[in-house]
């Protein structure tokens, strides 16, 4: 028994409900973060899932770009959480406005 397409879109929307749950409930930035990679890597199952449905390759190519947007916020998202551990020894979400200056 192969699986279709619809238990990778079942597939998928679980992870995305976990992530969404996840980044609403949590408070720690690095949580957060995976969350939201835990939210895109759904995203790319889609994509996918449905390329391979369709006989397309344009669900390949989004999820590579999805990919280059999940990278440039995880360098980014990680330099903003490494700025507010130097300053607070015990981050949270809130504490971003320490960045101000």
């Amino acid at each position: 028994m192969e699986p279709t397409t619809g238990w990778y879109l079942a597939l998928a929307a679980a992870l995305f409900v976990i992530g969404a749950v996840g980044l609403l409930v949590r408070r720690n930035p690095l949580v957060m973060f995976m969350c939201v990679e835990l939210m895109l890597n759904a995203v790319n199952v889609t994509f996918v899932a449905l390329g391979a449905d369709l006989n397309d390759v344009g669900g390949q190519a989004a999820v590579f770009f999805v990919l280059v947007v999940a990278a440039v916020e995880v360098v980014v998202g990680l330099a903003l959480v490494v700025a507010v551990n130097r300053r607070r020894a015990s981050a949270t979400a809130d504490d971003l406005s320490a960045l101000r200056g």
